[in-house]
């Protein structure tokens, strides 16, 4: 029987919790995360099936202080498994979180706090990629007269529908999650 897998899974910089659903459903078929590369290829141990918490966790401030950050998590009895891209992924078995534990963030308030930082460490760079280079790529090429203009506007466009997809995406979780959590 294999003691190790790769699996190549994608989820966008919104999807942190399901991403941890998948991990924690990887576990209770046997599988323990090892490591991710490249932010979607998974490598995974064999294990005996346990139910397992996973929480990430994007912190580039706690990275700086990376010592003490992972002490913290690790005296609430977080294993750290390692960082990728920014996140930080933990895991905990189920029977050693306490009654009221949910996960590292105990609260709407962290919650929203992580969907903050997220903002600021992944959606702020894409919006100066976006406007200093898609944007200005368009407007040069918005005569098409070669094939090659009629290449690069489409290539553009492409990627100008990823983008507003990817900020459209962002923009309705974080909306969502606040009109959530108010009273």
């Amino acid at each position: 029987m294999k003691e190790r897998k790769t699996e190549v899974r994608f989820f966008t910089i919104m999807q942190w919790e399901e991403e941890q659903a998948y991990l924690q459903r990887r576990h209770r078929q046997g599988w323990a995360l090892d490591r991710v590369s490249a932010q979607c290829v998974y490598h995974f141990t064999r294990c005996e099936p346990e139910e397992v918490v996973y929480q990430l966790d994007y912190n580039q401030e706690g990275l700086r202080q990376k010592e003490d950050y992972v002490q913290m998590f690790t005296d609430c009895g977080w294993e750290y498994i390692q960082d990728c891209m920014g996140y930080c992924y933990f895991r905990k078995p189920k029977a050693d979180m306490r009654e009221d534990e949910e996960g590292i963030f105990c609260d709407d308030a962290s919650r929203l706090d992580l969907i903050l930082r997220i903002f600021r460490g992944r959606m702020v760079p894409l919006l100066f990629i976006f406007a200093l280079m898609i944007l200005p790529q368009l407007y040069i090429h918005r005569h098409v007269e070669t094939v090659w203009d009629a290449i690069l506007v489409g290539m553009f466009g492409l990627l100008l529908i990823l983008y507003l997809w990817v900020f459209t995406s962002f923009a309705h979780k974080l909306w969502q999650y606040r009109t959530s959590i108010r009273p």
